[in-house]
């Protein structure tokens, strides 16, 4: 079993900046990628930024490219979300998850390969 914890969550005005971090308990050493998910008030869930262990590989949804910034810590085993530029558009309940598979690249991105999550936290962007 893994547990996942989330901090760093915010208010922030229209271009500031936050760090997001997702701290990973238990089995952690079975774990082959996390990703963060958001989700926004009658929205659907959807992939932020993703990172697999084994090489690094990393994805970034269109909407955040250049903006936010997904890093891994091993010793601490935290995947940290650093969101710069943020937008009134970014708000919503960020969430972080873990598989203890080893997805192909591709699949890093989907919601599906992921069966561990964290509980979420509030993200709000607002002048």
């Amino acid at each position: 079993q893994v547990q996942l914890v989330e901090s760093g969550g915010g208010f922030v005005q229209p271009g500031g900046s936050l760090r997001l971090s997702c701290a990973a308990s238990g089995r952690t050493s079975s774990i082959g990628a996390m990703g963060w998910f958001r989700q926004a008030p009658g929205k659907e869930r959807e992939s932020v930024a993703a990172v697999r262990f084994g090489d690094n590989n990393k994805f970034y949804a269109d909407f955040v490219k250049g903006r936010f910034t997904i890093s891994r810590d091993r010793a601490k085993n935290t995947v940290d979300l650093y969101l710069n530029n943020l937008r009134p558009e970014d708000t919503a309940v960020y969430s972080c998850s873990a598989t203890a598979g080893r997805p192909i690249a591709s699949t890093i991105r989907s919601r599906q390969t992921y069966e561990y999550w964290g509980q979420g936290t509030q993200v709000t962007v607002s002048s």
